[in-house]
């Protein structure tokens, strides 16, 4: 699994923060997502696919066959 976020579509909703503190942040100036593992382990990836879903403006993606995200 890799992750990319896009900081120009970012909202700051938290939303990933939420589902998954482990491997998203958010930046205390702005607000918006802050990536803390672009790679993590799969353990993680249920709640990484969900916060993606959940993020209301698709700043997340996710690839998991080793393609660009």
């Amino acid at each position: 699994m890799k992750i990319t976020t896009d900081m120009t579509r970012c909202i700051g909703a938290g939303m990933c923060v939420l589902t998954a503190p482990e491997v998203f942040d958010q930046s205390e100036d702005e607000g918006t997502v802050v990536l803390l593992d672009e790679t993590p382990p799969p353990g993680l990836h249920a709640a990484v696919h969900r916060a993606r879903q959940l993020c209301p403006s698709g700043a997340i993606s996710v690839s998991d066959d080793g393609s660009p995200a």
